[in-house]
C-alpha cells in the first residue's frame, strides 16, 4: 500500500512544475500575432498580382500590375488630379460622418434612455433603416438641389443608422444597478448619460461607428458617380468609361487606403477613450 501511494506521489508534478505548465499554456494563449505578419501577407498578395500580370496570364486591360498602377498613380499625383479628386471626397465623407455620428449617438441615447423617446421614435428608425440610402439621392438632389448638400445628406443618413442602433443597444445594455446608484447619489438625467450611462455605451458606440465607416465610403462613390464632377467616385466612374483600367485602379486603391486610415484612426481614438478596454 505505502509503495502504492509513493509510485502516485511521484508520478504526480511538483508544484512548481505544475504552476510553470501553466504559465506555459496563459502565455501561449495570450501571444499575439507579430506587427509585421500583416505586413507580409499585403506583400505576398502584391508580389503573386504582380507575378500574374507579368506572366500574361491575365491581360492589362482586366487587371493592370501594381508596378503599372504606381507609374500611373505618380503621374497622376504629379499633375495634381489625385490631389484635387481626395480633398473633395475628404471633405464630404468627413462632414457626412460626423453629421451622422453625431446624430446618431445623441438620438440613440435618447430612445435608450427615455422610455417615451423609445415608444415614439424606434418603430420609424426601424422602418427607415431597410430603405437602400442611395435609393434616396434623386428625392435628396430635388428637395437640396445639384450641390454638395445631397451628398452629405446621403453620407449622413448611411452613417447615422449604425451609430443609433449600437448606440441604442449599448445604453439598454447598460448595468441597472450603476444608474441606481448614481441617482441615490443625487445625479440628475443629464449627469447620469454624461457620467455613466455615455462610458459603458462606448464599446457599442465604438463598434457602430466602425460599421458606420464601410458605409459611408460605399455610399461617397456611389454619390460621386451619380451627382459629381470631383471625387474619387467621379474619377473611377470617368476612367471605366474610357477603359482605362490603370487610372481606375489608382482610384480604387485610393478609397482602400482611406478606408484602411480611417478604420486605423477610430481603433486609436477607440484605445485612447477606452483603456480598461
Amino acid at each position: 500500500m505505502e509503495q502504492a501511494q509513493a509510485q502516485t506521489k511521484a508520478s504526480k508534478p511538483a508544484v512548481p512544475a505544475r504552476r510553470q505548465m501553466i504559465r506555459n499554456r496563459v502565455a501561449f494563449l495570450e501571444n499575439r500575432t507579430p506587427a509585421y505578419a500583416s505586413a507580409l501577407g499585403i506583400v505576398g498578395i502584391v508580389l503573386m498580382w504582380e507575378a500574374l500580370c507579368r506572366t500574361g496570364v491575365v491581360p492589362a486591360l482586366f487587371l493592370p500590375s501594381p508596378s503599372a498602377i504606381v507609374t500611373v498613380g505618380w503621374g497622376m499625383l504629379m499633375t495634381g488630379e489625385i490631389l484635387e479628386n481626395v480633398l473633395a471626397s475628404l471633405f464630404r465623407i468627413a462632414a457626412g460622418y460626423a453629421l451622422g455620428s453625431f446624430a446618431g449617438i445623441v438620438i440613440g441615447l435618447l430612445l435608450g434612455f427615455f422610455r417615451w423617446v423609445d415608444s415614439v421614435l424606434t418603430p420609424v428608425v426601424y422602418s427607415i433603416y431597410p430603405i437602400p440610402k442611395i435609393a434616396l439621392l434623386p428625392l435628396f438632389i430635388l428637395w437640396l438641389g445639384i450641390g454638395e448638400m445631397p451628398k452629405l445628406t446621403i453620407i449622413a443618413l448611411g452613417v447615422f443608422f449604425p451609430v443609433v442602433i449600437n448606440t441604442y443597444a449599448g445604453v439598454k445594455n447598460v448595468d441597472p444597478i450603476l444608474i441606481k446608484a448614481a441617482v441615490t447619489f443625487g445625479s440628475n438625467h443629464l449627469s447620469v448619460i454624461r457620467k455613466v450611462t455615455l462610458p459603458a455605451s462606448l464599446p457599442t458606440i465604438f463598434a457602430g461607428l466602425k460599421l458606420a465607416a464601410g458605409n459611408s465610403l460605399l455610399l461617397l462613390v456611389a454619390a460621386e458617380m451619380i451627382a459629381a464632377d470631383k471625387g474619387i467616385g467621379s474619377m473611377i466612374l470617368h476612367y471605366g468609361n474610357l477603359m482605362m483600367t490603370t487610372n481606375l485602379m489608382v482610384g480604387v486603391l485610393l478609397l482602400s487606403l482611406l478606408g484602411l486610415v480611417f478604420n486605423r484612426s477610430l481603433e486609436r481614438l477607440e484605445r485612447k477613450l477606452l483603456p480598461w478596454k
